[in-house]
């Protein structure tokens, strides 16, 4: 028990008592230094609370807030990933559901908290594949016809 409370006494004397301006002050009077030294001290405590933030706080509240723009954002035919891996097509959506079209046959009812990602919508993707067929097979035509005509 004795060791106990010879403990307690060191921590009594111990820097963070000093640090806070509570330990036995000399009677020389150094307490001129002291608040100086204490403001200081407070510095790096300060520092790496700005770091923590900037690091750490910020960037997840960024991607909170996208998050929650993507769930409202959600519509039919996106396709979506959800936090189980499972990829689908949004057949219907709800106020806190979406239906996912999962296959053929298979739909599932999930909560529109259970989407981690809107791969693409696919919409847009079948219209930009269209596009692409429509540039790939016009030249190739074009070059096929003047390669024809040379030949002859």
């Amino acid at each position: 028990m004795s060791s106990f409370f010879s403990s307690l006494g060191a921590l009594a004397s111990g820097p963070l008592v000093r640090l806070m301006g509570m330990g036995g002050q000399g009677a020389g009077g150094e307490s001129g230094g002291s608040s100086s030294s204490t403001l200081f001290s407070f510095l790096p405590l300060v520092a790496i609370v700005a770091i923590f933030y900037f690091l750490i706080l910020r960037p997840q509240n960024r991607k909170q807030k996208e998050t929650k723009q993507m769930l409202s954002n959600l519509k039919k035919g996106d396709r979506v990933v959800t936090i189980g891996g499972i990829h689908g097509v949004i057949q219907n959506v709800r106020e806190s559901t979406v239906i996912v079209k999962v296959d053929d046959t298979v739909k599932l009812e999930l909560s529109r908290s259970a989407i981690s990602s809107v791969s693409s919508q696919a919409k847009e993707e079948k219209e930009d594949k269209k596009a692409d067929e429509k540039r790939i097979e016009g030249p190739d035509d074009k070059a096929g016809e003047t390669s024809s005509a040379e030949e002859k």
